[in-house]
């Protein structure tokens, strides 16, 4: 008894191919969201660079010791 799969319906998309005006620009893949609106500008300015450190970094996740280099890099001390 042989059982026949039709997936003719099924189309397969390749999300990693870059359909924009510049293909293989080398975008970032990643989503980060632009949560950074309702934020006071000092907080907004640290959400940028920790945004940017990650970017930079290739890093989802930061540890505390990075976030602590990003926020004296912003010039902030004890």
């Amino acid at each position: 008894m042989s059982q026949v799969l039709d997936n003719s319906g099924d189309v397969f998309v390749n999300r990693r191919v870059s359909t924009g005006p510049n293909p293989n620009q080398g975008s970032e893949r990643r989503q980060f969201t632009n949560s950074h609106d309702g934020l006071s500008p000092e907080a907004q300015e640290l959400a940028l660079a920790i945004d940017g450190y990650k970017a930079r970094h290739r890093r989802r996740f930061i540890t505390y010791e990075e976030m602590l280099a990003v926020i004296k890099s912003l010039g902030y001390h004890k």
